[in-house]
């Protein structure tokens, strides 16, 4: 069955998720901000939700059309295949977004479409009341710039829920941030990863899994499983086959540090859900006061911003100190996620480059150092 699916994902993660998609077989359509747009079949369907690591959800595409007034919204809707795989008991609750549009009531839109769905299977299954008590099918119209997309939710929980995190600590990074990260600063089988801002194991997790080849939603189930327009036999097929692909015996190593002691436990434990807990060595540290082991190492992480944990002043405190602390550790590659504009002043060093990225509805960056750097140098950026 050839399908075009929608993926979406935070802002700033776009470029990293077409990629995933390209790995899996999916052929990019379009791209715009948070969503990205791919034909493929059942096949590519069941990979995207097995193995995307960026991605927030997965939809399946029903259509596309202009929309200037309810009455475009109500005939484009009802002109769309939906019986493919709503059935007369299926339930087809409606939610959506509208964005830069004449048509802006996200209220009215969802009753518009709702009632749109309801007249096509009327007519096709000769029945005015929907007891909606089988499969759930939830409808998503997304309306950008006065062009309606009516889409079909396969993915249920969204997919940033892998399955290995039921417990976090008081600031959880979303896990596809976290994978983003790792993803970003390359985790390797002879590079040693840290985080020493580490929380509940995102990142570190995160990584690990992506050097093993781990899919991110193997300890999960979708939505789409229950659709009977799919052959379950695909399901089992692609939930083997990732198995598979998982490394074994890789000798990826990460450490996981933090000064909490309780959230260090829930670390553990998520790492060891996550299947990756004999790949990451998880204490208790300072991170104002980590030392360079003789290896090659890289350190990502995400440090208080100075809203949830810590006053903001203690948060730029906090980064005068690491700027001073991972200097020491040159030549080691240094990933860090923060919201503070002002960072690169407060390290003391600027970013060979930055990514801007969204933690939920916080926009931060991405400060990236990866080119090594002299004693002098440093000490020269240090008063910038």
């Amino acid at each position: 069955m050839k399908l075009r699916m929608v993926a979406t994902c935070l802002f700033g993660l776009e470029a990293l998720l077409g990629e995933e998609i390209d790995k899996i077989g999916g052929k990019r359509v379009e791209t715009i901000d948070g969503r990205v747009t791919f034909d493929g079949d059942e096949v590519t369907l069941v990979s995207a939700l097995l193995r995307l690591r960026c991605a927030e959800r997965v939809f399946i595409w029903l259509g596309s059309f202009p929309v200037y007034c309810f009455d475009d919204l109500f005939e484009g809707t009802k002109a769309l295949p939906w019986e493919r795989f709503v059935g007369k008991n299926d339930a087809f609750p409606v939610k959506g977004h509208a964005i830069r549009s004449r048509l802006y009531s996200v209220p009215d839109c969802q009753s518009i479409v709702k009632k749109a769905v309801v007249d096509r299977l009327s007519s096709l299954y000769g029945m005015r009341i929907f007891p909606e008590d089988g499969i759930k099918y939830q409808i998503e119209f997304f309306i950008f710039k006065d062009v309606a997309t009516l889409m079909i939710d396969a993915s249920g929980m969204a997919l940033h829920k892998r399955g290995y995190r039921p417990a976090s600590g008081e600031a959880p990074l979303r896990e596809t941030l976290g994978a983003a990260i790792a993803t970003i600063s390359r985790p390797r089988e002879d590079v040693l990863f840290w985080d020493p801002f580490c929380g509940s194991g995102t990142i570190a997790i995160e990584a690990a899994m992506i050097a093993t080849n781990t899919a991110p939603g193997l300890l999960r189930g979708f939505a789409a499983e229950d659709f009977p327009a799919f052959d379950k036999s695909i399901w089992q097929l692609e939930r083997e086959r990732a198995r598979a692909e998982i490394i074994t015996d890789s000798c990826f190593e990460a450490y996981a540090s933090d000064i909490d002691e309780d959230v260090l436990e829930k670390a553990k434990a998520n790492a060891e859900r996550a299947g990756v807990g004999g790949h990451i060595r998880i204490f208790n540290a300072d991170a104002r006061r980590i030392k360079k082991e003789d290896r090659r190492g890289t350190v990502a992480c995400n440090p208080p911003y100075g809203e949830r944990l810590m006053t903001l002043r203690e948060a730029e405190q906090l980064y005068r100190e690491i700027g001073r602390t991972f200097d020491d550790l040159s030549p080691w590659q240094i990933y860090v996620l923060t919201s503070a504009e002002n960072f690169e002043r407060l390290y003391g060093r600027r970013a060979d480059k930055i990514r801007k990225l969204y933690n939920g509805m916080i926009p931060c960056r991405l400060y990236q150092y990866f080119k090594p750097q002299d004693a002098q140098k440093r000490k020269y950026e240090r008063k910038y």
